[in-house]
């Protein structure tokens, strides 16, 4: 009486015998990184220099030197970019400058736009 054949393991790969083994070559993926947005504030009449110096440090973690310069920036030149960052990242910034804004009663715009490409 011959023995019988002894079945595989579950999720094991099949038997094969001899030369017919399969190799796979890993192939490398590349991942791009995410795209960059740039928050830009706007000039306005209305919005006090102190309260944008303000906003400059508290949300774009800027020194004062630094984020006086940038003010004086925006009321020069009508605008200036505070910060690049990913895409939900730049949205969620400019939300909580126009919120911090609205709820002092100013009209101080934030934007956000694709930064250039380097």
């Amino acid at each position: 009486m011959a023995n019988p054949k002894q079945p595989s393991p579950p999720n094991s790969p099949p038997q094969t015998g001899g030369d017919d083994a399969l190799v796979l070559d890993r192939v490398a993926q590349r991942v791009q990184p995410p795209s960059l947005f740039q928050v830009v504030l706007l000039n306005d009449d209305f919005t006090p220099m102190e309260f944008v110096v303000f906003v400059i440090q508290e949300y774009f973690n800027k020194d004062r030197d630094t984020a006086t310069q940038i003010m004086l920036k925006i009321h020069l030149e009508g605008k200036a970019v505070c910060g690049v960052f990913p895409r939900d990242i730049a949205n969620t910034k400019a939300e909580q400058v126009s919120a911090q804004a609205r709820d002092a009663g100013h009209p101080l715009q934030c934007v956000v736009e694709p930064a250039p490409e380097l």
